[in-house]
């Protein structure tokens, strides 16, 4: 039975979250992985390496490392889903797909959605380097006279307006906010949606990121001073730690006042007693 004196009004609610994730579609599907000890990556045969746009040199190369954190269907998007056409869809950047599906799932986990909640939905989040742009769409012979370079920039694309296009599909009428702090971007997300939901600018608060390599699965190349693990293998926390290995995910949690979870009748997954920025 939980006691109603340990809540304090800085209370905040996790009611609902949504990920994919290197070997795992799901927020419980990675839990279990995690538990199990399995670091989620895949070893990159040469030729699915090539297949996936590594070149031959690269593949040669002796400090090549074929390992990768891969998401099982990168490519793949319900875009009727939200009401966008295939012409944008097909140039829409894999960070803002997966991060707008997300936050669906997010807000149908918190059984919340925008047509039917009483209140203000707030999205906050970033994304990194929209590799798509540069390596799919602006190689593209004709690409970029036939549809434009304000269509290929903006719509979809420029990590300024992934939480916009967010709150523009979902009709969500709170503040939608860019967050970018390079590794720490998601966490800074999710302390300022606790920050808006404290000061009531919303009532409902949307939090995460998206990270999504491309050309998707195709390893690295090893150099000594970098961050990237010689081996394919991050050991967190570890002496025999050598360095790490750059994946690909999107994630979003969906925040409410634990006391308006808690008289809504809502899922409370856990609870943030208190966040901070340095």
């Amino acid at each position: 039975m939980r006691d109603p004196n340990d809540d304090a009004e800085t209370d905040i609610a996790i009611v609902g979250m949504s990920g994919r994730f290197p070997g795992a579609d799901d927020v419980d599907t990675l839990w279990e992985r995690v538990l199990a000890g399995d670091d989620c990556l895949t070893d990159v045969s040469i030729d699915d390496a090539r297949a996936a746009g590594a070149s031959e040199a690269e593949v040669r190369d002796p400090d090549y490392v074929r390992r990768s954190g891969m998401l099982a269907d990168v490519a793949g998007f319900d875009h009727e889903f939200f009401g966008i056409g295939s012409r944008d869809a097909d140039v829409m950047d894999p960070q803002h797909r997966h991060f707008l599906e997300c936050a669906w799932a997010a807000l149908e986990m918190s059984t919340n959605l925008p047509e039917t909640f009483d209140g203000a939905i707030g999205v906050f989040g970033g994304c990194g380097m929209n590799s798509y742009l540069v390596n799919n769409l602006l190689t593209a012979p004709g690409l970029l006279d036939n549809r434009g370079w304000f269509l290929l920039r903006h719509t979809g694309n420029d990590k300024d307006f992934l939480v916009y296009n967010v709150a523009y599909r979902l009709d969500l009428h709170g503040p939608a906010v860019n967050v970018q702090t390079a590794c720490s971007t998601s966490l800074v997300a999710v302390h300022l949606a606790v920050q808006s939901l404290l000061s009531f600018e919303c009532d409902l608060a949307l939090a995460g990121g998206a990270t999504i390599e491309v050309p998707h699965g195709v390893g690295y190349t090893y150099r000594e001073g970098e961050i990237l693990a010689p081996d394919g293998h991050c050991r967190a926390f570890d002496e025999a730690s050598r360095g790490t290995v750059l994946t690909s995910g999107a994630a979003v949690v969906a925040l409410r006042r634990l006391e308006d979870a808690l008289e809504a009748g809502d899922p409370v997954l856990a609870i943030v007693k208190a966040s901070a920025i340095n």
